[in-house]
């Protein structure tokens, strides 16, 4: 069987045309669209016509997606698509199977079927970009919520004395551009000088300013990976996104929840942290196993 695999962000829709193996037998990327829901729903249809033989369509999308009734709660980057059932003007167009996920839930399926958290029961799959993905995996199988949200770790606040604002949530002080921020606030750059690749150039240099960075946003991270471990007790957090290819920001990440735990005067069982398997195909990968195992 071949299976149209679709990764939906909100500057490119990547596209996979995919064995029930994983594997790859073509793929692409177009420009995702601005203007709204009919030329976002043209865009998919015309790849979809590149593939006739497929067998359905696997989406990972951006929002809260109630993936059982194919309908966006929200779009996320996208917000033409808010309150939309998709799957169904989608079918209108391309009538095969179609299946739809939130992407970082995507990612998070990927890593439990074949990835990092493949031998472990109780996972949880954060991915760092522009905001906080996250999906959590509960006795091997994505836990969704009650109202398709579990997982989006984006709104959390981390500041007890101030409203849920755009400054106090965790998906804007600990997503990449903030970091890239402090950094450039640090040299005296405009922010838009300043790129991730950039930031860790600095920091494999061993620049100070760049430590000193990284050293703050990954302590954020840790004291919510910990808050996050003694609500959950998952065994294994899985990070992920184009940062985590970077070995010294895990290593960072480490070093300050070995200090939480140290200091804590209660125990509190440790979870292991490591980078995700997968990285630019996770939301492929895992949108087509959402489709696979979808009733």
């Amino acid at each position: 069987m071949k299976v149209l695999a679709v990764d939906v962000g909100g500057t490119f829709i990547k596209y996979a045309c995919m064995k029930e193996d994983m594997q790859i037998l073509a793929r692409g990327k177009v420009p995702t669209p601005k203007e709204g829901r009919e030329p976002f729903i043209e865009t998919i249809g015309q790849i979809y016509d590149k593939m006739p033989d497929v067998s359905g369509i696997a989406i990972s999308i951006t929002g809260i997606i109630d993936s059982q009734n194919g309908y966006c709660y929200t779009g996320g980057a996208l917000r033409y698509n808010d309150d939309f059932y998709l799957r169904d003007r989608l079918y209108e167009r391309c009538p095969v199977k179609i299946h739809m996920e939130n992407d970082a839930k995507c990612a998070a399926v990927a890593e439990a079927a074949v990835g990092s958290l493949k031998d472990v029961a109780d996972g949880f799959v954060l991915i760092f970009g522009t905001m906080i993905g996250g999906g959590y995996i509960k006795d091997h199988k994505l836990h969704r919520g009650k109202h398709f949200s579990a997982g989006e770790v984006s709104y959390i606040v981390t500041d007890k004395a101030a409203a849920a604002d755009y400054d106090t949530v965790w998906g804007n002080r600990c997503g990449v551009p903030h970091l890239c921020r402090m950094f450039a606030e640090k040299k005296g750059l405009k922010a838009e000088e300043v790129d991730g690749v950039r930031v860790f150039d600095a920091v494999n240099s061993k620049d100070a300013d760049a430590e000193e960075c990284l050293q703050k946003f990954t302590k954020e991270i840790a004291v919510q990976i910990f808050n996050l471990q003694t609500v959950l007790d998952p065994q294994r957090f899985a990070i992920g996104g184009g940062i985590s290819a970077q070995p010294v920001f895990i290593e960072y990440i480490r070093n300050h929840l070995q200090a939480i735990y140290a200091g804590c005067p209660y125990y509190v069982p440790p979870a292991e942290i490591v980078s995700c398997k997968f990285q630019n195909d996770a939301n492929l990968i895992g949108a087509l196993q959402c489709f696979l195992t979808a009733v």
